[in-house]
């Protein structure tokens, strides 16, 4: 019931249905919005991995027997259409000449609770 109440508001709010969705997916899980904003980070890192296998030219194929996987795993890795652990994105880069860092960096809710403390 809340998260429909939220989706109209957001409609009244002048909202398009993006806004609806997240909307009443943040009024079931306040934590959604920082879920989203993960699965964006991971899905630029893999579009940056994707551009640097093209940048040098090298097969899917190639990359699948670096990674000892399929060419077809290698594409659905690329497309997105599969969650993909840090491990194989490690290998992924591996495969394509490039190594990932990792940072760790507090959330704009943490920043905001921590400021508030």
């Amino acid at each position: 019931m809340a998260a429909t109440k939220a989706a109209t508001k957001t409609r009244r709010a002048g909202g398009d249905f993006l806004d609806e969705i997240m909307a009443e997916r943040t009024a079931r899980n306040p934590e959604f919005p920082q879920l989203v904003a993960a699965a964006l980070d991971r899905r630029r890192l893999l579009r940056a991995l994707v551009t640097e296998r093209e940048r040098r030219k090298i097969p899917q194929a190639q990359v699948a027997r670096v990674m000892r996987t399929s060419q077809p795993a290698v594409a659905r890795i690329e497309s997105g259409e599969v969650d993909v652990r840090l491990s194989t994105i490690d290998r992924y880069a591996a495969a394509v000449g490039a190594r990932v860092r990792y940072q760790i960096r507090p959330t704009r809710t943490a920043r905001r609770a921590v400021a508030a403390t």
